[in-house]
């Protein structure tokens, strides 16, 4: 099986995106989104961004590798009523089922960074958007001090290293590497532009019990704390990490969570 789908598939990470909705929707405020553009989520769960968009009148596909997420997403789709907005299964590093020039705007909110392949993942990008059109990416930044880079830092500290070849996903956070895999697509460099932007993680309970539901649900995480258990280290990581979100924790109320974390936002512009 390919380990990047395993890896999604393990948890159940819409209990992760329910703490991610408000960030997501606000995000997807600032596209400029109008009726009937033509917009692929790529990596897009069970659509924190993908739903938002298709209520502001886009036509929206979601694509993700874990089946389990796109039968999520099609789900919510469905309780909202949407008809113009549907999920299918999809490597970001092959979209052979989609056409070139198909979309309008290409989204990856911390969807795309995850896949293996970024040279492969940046050239299908930029294939499937329309001259004119946009990618907008949401990654991680490697070592950055704020939430997710920690969990994966410390998720890492705990696991065996990984296989010849690895391509951290967190590289797409670095403004040199996003260039140079946009260049090896074609796009040059003043048509790609990085800002740092601040998501925040919002969870209706105290930091511990977030702890928990990253143990549980998590896939990095998740394979953390089984390794980390062989070792007789799992005490050690949960007190990290329980030590990691009390520290970020903004919410004045102690029955209440709100981490921001930063990110590397991109965006391409296509001629």
């Amino acid at each position: 099986m390919n380990p990047n789908k395993a890896l999604w598939e393990k948890g159940d990470f819409t209990r992760i995106s329910a703490t991610m909705r408000e960030s997501g929707e606000a995000l997807v405020n600032g596209f400029g989104i109008k009726q009937g553009l033509r917009v692929l989520d790529l990596g897009c769960g069970d659509g924190t961004t993908a739903i938002p968009a298709a209520k502001l009148g886009a036509d929206v596909l979601g694509v993700d590798i874990a089946s389990n997420l796109v039968e999520a997403g099609n789900g919510r789709v469905a309780e909202h009523g949407l008809t113009n907005c549907k999920f299918q299964e999809g490597d970001a590093s092959n979209l052979r089922e989609l056409k070139d020039h198909s979309f309008d705007l290409v989204v990856s909110i911390f969807g795309a960074m995850f896949a293996p392949k970024p040279f492969d993942v940046a050239r299908e990008m930029v294939r499937v958007t329309r001259p004119g059109g946009r990618i907008v990416m949401g990654n991680w930044i490697p070592n950055d001090p704020t939430l997710v880079a920690q969990i994966l830092k410390i998720s890492a500290s705990f696991t065996p290293p990984p296989p010849e070849g690895f391509v951290s996903p967190v590289t797409w956070g670095i403004e040199n590497n996003v260039i140079e895999r946009f260049a090896g697509a074609g796009v040059p460099k003043e048509k790609i532009s990085c800002v740092k932007d601040t998501y925040t993680f919002q969870y209706p309970g105290a930091p511990a019990g977030f702890v928990d539901t990253f143990r549980k649900y998590y896939g990095p995480t998740m394979n953390a704390f089984d390794a980390a258990e062989k070792n007789g280290r799992a005490g050690d990581l949960q007190k990290e990490l329980e030590v990691l979100f009390e520290s970020q924790n903004k919410s004045p109320n102690k029955n209440a969570t709100c981490i921001p974390a930063t990110f590397l936002r991109v965006t391409v512009a296509l001629n």
